[in-house]
């Protein structure tokens, strides 16, 4: 499957339409993609397909003074030891959890469409960074094997990136592209 930048841009926005997001794609420059993390959270590179970017805090006040706000200034180590590898079922249940605060499954029943045609929508979402990507996070709802995530878990754990109360995201990295999937939440 691969994505037009239609359908991704209407995927993209229309899934986290009512989330307070950060959603960015950057190249990808280093062998250390954490860089390019960095780099995306600072706002410094433009998406290299000019497709589109959700940044509800781009007119924050805040911003004035920090151009990574509402994310934290950390160093890439700290940021590195923040993002574990998930697997790419659970980089899709997680991009639809990320569509409300809570980072929970529940959210789907906000929207119209059906869980299947949501599913589909992140499917091609993921596309665009190919078959061999692969996906970080800065959640904790650990499935029963290694690199996965539980979404019938109640317990939401984070290791927070940002100023706000809850953060929870997704990174997703290819050999060309790091793409951004973040909800910020101040509770």
């Amino acid at each position: 499957m691969s994505a037009d930048q239609t359908s991704w841009d209407a995927a993209v926005r229309h899934l986290y339409r009512d989330a307070t997001a950060y959603i960015a794609t950057g190249p990808r420059r280093h062998e250390d993609w954490t860089l390019d993390v960095l780099d995306l959270m600072a706002r410094a590179v433009p998406d290299p397909r000019g497709w589109a970017r959700v940044d509800d805090a781009e007119e924050d006040p805040e911003r004035a003074g920090s151009p990574t706000w509402p994310f934290a200034v950390h160093p890439q180590e700290y940021v590195a030891s923040r993002l574990d590898e998930i697997d790419r079922d659970s980089a899709e249940n997680l991009l639809l959890a990320l569509t409300e605060g809570g980072c929970t499954l529940a959210n789907l029943q906000y929207f119209t469409e059906s869980p299947d045609e949501l599913r589909a929508m992140a499917r091609t979402v993921l596309a665009r960074y190919g078959d061999e990507a692969t996906y970080h996070t800065n959640v904790s709802k650990t499935g029963s094997a290694p690199g996965t995530l539980d979404f019938t878990l109640e317990a939401l754990g984070y290791s927070p990136m940002s100023v706000f109360t809850e953060d929870c995201g997704l990174v997703v990295v290819s050999d060309t592209e790091v793409g951004m999937f973040w909800n910020l939440n101040d509770l």
